[in-house]
């Protein structure tokens, strides 16, 4: 995953964007229509929410300015949102939940050049690729046999399934839930 500037791309400042909320648009009655922070613990998101000082001191490019570099600051603050960044930790009242998540697809496995039949589900477009990633508990596993097919990444789509507490790692970032998805519809407003 490539990490772009912290200050320039505050993971902050995507959760306030997430937390306006999703589509109005009704979920199924089957299915519980939830939001990407719903996923978070109250004191991953309240972390998250509140960067510690120490971020605004780091120049744009310097050495520092990469979540690595965040990792060499040891003040409790800043340490604590290291943790966030990196959180496993999950919602457990979520476990076997059926739900319907709107997210970005970022392709594991492709059935074929526009088809994506593993994937990482994220609250952004972006994620994983051109900013920070999202923490693991903001991010989801899916295998589809069926797939998915993509004409763009910036293609949103609800999902729809049940969800299970299970941490996945690939290359492209570790999920801390996995969906076992039931459809797959593209997102309207």
């Amino acid at each position: 995953m490539i990490v772009t500037s912290l200050r320039t791309a505050s993971y902050a400042a995507l959760l306030a964007v997430l937390m306006l909320g999703v589509s109005a648009q009704a979920a199924t009655s089957d299915y519980r229509q939830i939001e990407w922070v719903e996923l978070m613990p109250a004191d991953d998101l309240d972390a998250l929410l509140n960067p510690p000082d120490s971020i605004n001191q780091i120049a744009d490019g310097s050495e520092q300015d990469s979540v690595a570099g965040l990792a060499q600051i040891e003040d409790e603050a800043t340490q604590r949102y290291m943790e966030a960044l990196e959180s496993t930790r999950v919602v457990s009242e979520f476990n076997n939940t059926k739900i319907r998540l709107p997210g970005f697809i970022v392709p594991l496995e492709m059935k074929d050049e526009f088809t994506a039949i593993e994937f990482l589900l994220v609250p952004f477009f972006g994620a994983c690729l051109h900013m920070p990633p999202p923490p693991p508990n903001q991010i989801v596993y899916v295998t589809y046999p069926e797939g998915v097919k993509l004409s763009s990444y910036q293609d949103a789509f609800w999902l729809e399934g049940t969800l299970t507490v299970k941490t996945m790692a690939s290359d492209m970032g570790t999920a801390a839930y996995t969906l076992h998805v039931d459809s797959v519809t593209p997102y309207s407003e």
